[in-house]
């Protein structure tokens, strides 16, 4: 599937790469400079090879709630959240960024959940008034991230004030773009908005927000700086860091994406026991690797601790500049402080922290 706005992006130098099976952006010519604007300044980033589905029907808000790890009772129209969704056994099916608006929810996950995530849905509706659209041929997604990004979405004139609460939206109109809705969605680890808007009106917006973005020092970014950044943010990504292998509360979501005050939900008999009388055996964490930038290890390298497996790799990067990061799982007995660990024929790799 091409992004809608293909030709603005072969214009302004792209170099285009698949993400489950969806056209991106890898870069326009510089990833660590794009890395540097994300890091310093703003970047326009367009991420509309992201699944978008929309909830609409009486019985929305309930159905939700029922589907997904977090509470979606409690949010108001303008409100929004993170949620995992699980299956039966706790396991990830999936994660999604909310956003409920005035006659709809919006569901923002990663590229090539469109259907799996709708077959999900689609066989627990049995009496509910709830229909699942898919938006993305309509509405494309353009997001800004950086510590000045807030700079880049005022100077586009909006009708409105921008949501300061984390997920939080207005639907605005812009001059000569027409309605869109803004969200504050940071998805690293300093500010960021995104902006969905009717496809017919891409190519102008990303021309306003190239500019408004080069005001500030920042530019255009793609996949590769984002990436990279991501990574260094110690934010996990569903289908690489978290699959259905994993347990929820291992993925270093537990904090933003579970509530167990909640109602009833598909898994939560399973991660109500885990948190009251057991725990996971492992966990993600970001990790330092002492390795050559050049030839970082690979995704599923082994951590060994005193010659035994305390883990593995799922994302691993070289940040422009010299230092290797990645995220991994690291078992149980290892966490509380930081480890050390062995990479067989690479180097070693210290632990920091997991993303919660």
């Amino acid at each position: 599937m091409s992004l809608p706005s293909h030709e603005e992006h072969h214009d302004l130098g792209a170099t285009f790469m698949e993400l489950n099976d969806a056209e991106a952006v890898r870069h326009y010519g510089d990833f660590a400079a794009e890395y540097q604007s994300l890091k310093t300044a703003a970047a326009v980033l367009d991420f509309s090879f992201r699944s978008r589905l929309v909830l609409i029907g009486a019985d929305r808000i309930q159905f939700l709630h029922s589907q997904c790890t977090n509470d979606i009772k409690r949010l108001g129209a303008g409100q929004g959240c993170y949620t995992a969704i699980t299956n039966n056994k706790g396991r990830m099916q999936g994660d999604a960024n909310v956003f409920v608006l005035a006659d709809e929810i919006l569901l923002d996950s990663e590229p090539g959940q469109t259907g799996a995530m709708t077959k999900r849905f689609e066989q627990f509706i049995v009496s509910d008034d709830v229909e699942i659209v898919d938006a993305a041929p309509h509405y494309g997604l353009l997001t800004v991230q950086g510590p000045k990004s807030a700079d880049v979405i005022l100077s586009l004139g909006l009708e409105t004030e921008l949501p300061t609460e984390q997920f939080g939206s207005v639907k605005c109109a812009v001059p000569v773009i027409g309605e869109l809705y803004v969200a504050s969605n940071p998805r690293l680890s300093s500010a960021g908005f995104d902006l969905f808007i009717p496809v017919a009106s891409m190519g102008v917006l990303i021309d306003k927000l190239v500019t408004a973005t080069r005001r500030v020092g920042g530019g255009l970014a793609g996949w590769e700086a984002f990436d990279i950044a991501r990574i260094d943010a110690g934010i996990p990504r569903f289908g690489e860091d978290m699959t259905e292998a994993n347990l929820a509360p291992e993925a270093g979501i537990e904090s933003r994406a579970i509530s167990y005050n909640k109602g009833c939900y598909i898994g939560q008999e399973v991660l109500n026991r885990l948190r009251t009388f057991a725990e996971v055996s492992r966990k993600l964490c970001r990790l330092k690797v002492s390795a050559d930038p050049a030839t970082p290890p690979e995704p599923g390298t082994k951590l060994l601790k005193d010659g035994k497996e305390a883990g593995t790799l799922t994302s691993v990067t070289g940040i422009p500049g010299g230092s290797v990061v990645a995220l991994g799982y690291v078992r149980k007995q290892w966490l509380g402080s930081p480890q050390v660990f062995q990479l067989p024929d690479v180097g070693t790799a210290e632990s920091t922290g997991g993303p919660d």
